[in-house]
């Protein structure tokens, strides 16, 4: 895709992906001690201290990947999120028979989504964004490695004007 289409797709990439967790974590700040009883249930450790720190990132994550502020740190911040508390809620080897069929679909859900955000981190967030209006123009570009520079090969010397006694190259004098 090119231009104002992949910017178009990336977007409602972000806005999706951002519906699939802001509800729930909006629902969740309007209860975290609610919450913090379901993370204790499942033998979550420190569930006060945990069910504060989930929702915290289950609201200001999803409003980072509607932004487009810092997809790298956000798209993996929110897969680990994802992955760890679809581990921690979704135990389907808890449970049999109908249970362990829902369980299992959402464990797998939540991973496809954890999937999704870090494609988002590898391939960022696209012009239509903060990052894009505000970046100087390096949003554009899907996210990649930085090239590598040619290193521009020294010029050979005539035959016979210089002679090399070591296998080391000599040194360049200083300017």
């Amino acid at each position: 895709m090119f231009g104002s289409a992949q910017n178009g797709v990336l977007l409602a990439a972000r806005l999706l992906m951002a519906s699939a967790l802001l509800p729930t974590g909006v629902a969740r700040a309007l209860n975290v001690s609610g919450f913090a009883v379901t993370l204790a249930g499942a033998g979550c450790p420190a569930p006060n201290a945990m069910a504060t720190a989930a929702v915290i990132v289950q609201v200001f994550g999803p409003l980072a990947v509607i932004l487009g502020v810092m997809p790298r740190l956000t798209g993996l911040a929110m897969a680990g999120f994802v992955a760890g508390m679809a581990a921690l809620l979704h135990p389907f080897w808890l449970h049999a028979g109908a249970a362990a069929v829902t369980e299992r679909s959402f464990l797998l859900a939540d991973l496809g989504l954890a999937g999704a955000f870090l494609m988002y981190a590898m391939t960022g967030p696209g012009a239509w964004s903060w990052r894009g209006l505000f970046g100087a123009g390096e949003a554009s570009a899907p996210a990649r490695a930085p090239a590598k520079v040619a290193a521009k090969a020294p010029a050979r010397p005539k035959s016979g004007s210089v002679k090399r006694t070591g296998g080391r190259a000599p040194a360049r004098a200083a300017a």
